[in-house]
């Protein structure tokens, strides 16, 4: 039976009303208004009450609720709400997680506390389960597996697989299908529940399990690991060791965070943020995220100041040049971050690779011709209204040249840079904005140069 979640809004009025219950001591209330309440509204909740408020209210909810709140807190919330556990409180809660989030949560823990953690751990299993997957960095497969699954030997027969089914039914909260192994443990593929229900007892996995099965293995980067799973449209994934043999399983919720986390990042890196910061962070790390660029964007505009000094003559004999300064500078910046955004896309969904480098070339180069007439065109008969002939000209011919070079920068830099190993979202930021203004001005202030 399905149950029935109760749709929460957080609101000032519950937020007092719960503080004074938590004052009062008044137990009944908070029970009373937090059931069936989804444990990640109560998270939300408890993120904007005092740390010992909250401690207090997962005190008197089950475990296994007062677990997944602990979960869907915020990361450096967690760990300092965490301070105010016993290690035998936290590994009480630990016991109710699933090993990689209990993983993830203790590595965040001093060394110390983590240490005390894993000790007061009684289950011998889960406490070899969350120490087999601290060896993995948190960045690849094994880092992101979790041990909970449901294994059944190639040679048991269906009766045998239903008791392992039922033995685990307690660990394993969704069962995707079951996993077939050999004596040795090594995966050879998988079997649905249904062909399983719908077997004789006597029937042997060997005759029924589905041998084409998509596995990673346990250093891959998360990345690869998400790809996969998007490219093959995968609920859950089993991770391998170098030998093939099963040790864990990737389901989709990790998969959706490690996704979330990399949009976040390119998001952050786009915007000009050199790490990962929020509004509620310290002045200083504010200031660390933000400067960097800021700085750089302050360098490419002194840099273009001197440039249109050095064509300081031209612009006193032609004072219309500097109205169209702005036009330049949009119009390459803004080409620069398409392509670059373009390009950008394709290296995550690892489709840059389908064309070779000068068939991209090509299509850039016929892309941003045709762009760049249409652009010129509308400009010629704009400039026309308002100045000489000639400038006109200057202008829908540079901007012409400005939009083939900007597509050219906007394409080969994050080709570059994933390259060398750095973000390629990097190049949808700042960056190709800065340097595509420093070369509109000169490009722009050259044609002139040479035409008049």
């Amino acid at each position: 039976m399905s149950e029935i979640v109760k749709e929460f809004e957080l609101s000032k009025e519950y937020l007092q009303a719960l503080e004074t219950a938590i004052e009062e001591k008044n137990d009944a209330f908070i029970r009373e208004t937090m059931e069936g309440v989804n444990p990640a509204d109560i998270s939300a909740l408890l993120d904007e009450v005092d740390h010992d408020f909250a401690k207090y209210v997962i005190d008197i909810l089950d475990n296994e609720v007062g677990a997944e709140i602990i979960e869907d807190l915020e990361e450096d919330t967690r760990t300092k709400f965490l301070g105010n556990f016993s290690p035998k409180e936290v590994a009480d809660y630990i016991t109710e997680m699933d090993s990689d989030d209990a993983v993830d949560i203790i590595n965040d823990l001093p060394p110390k506390t983590r240490e005390e953690v894993i000790s007061e751990i009684t289950d011998p299993e889960t406490a070899a389960h969350i120490q087999e997957l601290m060896r993995y960095d948190e960045d690849c497969a094994g880092g992101l597996m979790a041990k909970e699954m449901i294994v059944a030997n190639v040679n048991w027969n269906i009766v045998q697989t239903i008791e392992e089914i039922r033995r685990q039914r307690e660990n394993v909260e969704k069962i995707y299908s079951v996993y077939v192994v050999d004596d040795k443990r090594r995966l050879l593929g998988k079997v649905s529940v249904k062909d399983i229900l719908l077997a004789n007892d006597n029937t042997l996995i060997k005759d029924i399990f589905d041998d084409d099965v998509i596995a990673v293995e346990t250093y891959l980067d998360e990345e690869e690991v998400a790809t996969i799973m998007q490219k093959y449209d995968l609920d859950v994934v089993p991770v391998v060791n170098l030998q093939g043999k099963l040790v864990g399983r990737i389901t989709i919720d990790d998969i959706v965070d490690v996704i979330t986390d990399q949009a976040e990042e390119d998001r952050q890196l786009m915007s000009g943020l050199s790490s990962d910061v929020e509004e509620d962070d310290s002045i200083w790390a504010i200031l660390k995220a933000r400067l960097p660029w800021l700085i750089i964007g302050l360098i490419g505009g002194i840099v273009g100041a001197f440039v249109i000094k050095g064509f300081e003559e031209d612009m006193e004999n032609m004072v219309g040049l500097a109205l169209f300064i702005p036009l330049i500078m949009a119009t390459g910046g803004n080409v620069g971050i398409q392509s670059s955004t373009l390009v950008v896309q394709s290296l995550a969904n690892k489709s840059v690779f389908t064309d070779t480098l000068v068939k991209r070339l090509l299509k850039m180069v016929a892309v941003a011709m045709c762009t760049g007439l249409v652009l010129g065109s509308i400009s010629f008969l704009f400039v026309n209204l308002y100045a000489e002939a000639y400038l006109g000209v200057v202008v829908a011919i540079a901007l012409q040249a400005v939009v083939l070079l900007a597509s050219f920068m906007g394409t080969v830099t994050p080709l570059v840079l994933d390259k060398i190993g750095i973000n390629p979202a990097l190049a949808s930021g700042p960056f190709i904005t800065t340097a595509n203004d420093i070369l509109g001005i000169t490009v722009y202030l050259l044609i002139a140069n040479l035409l008049i």
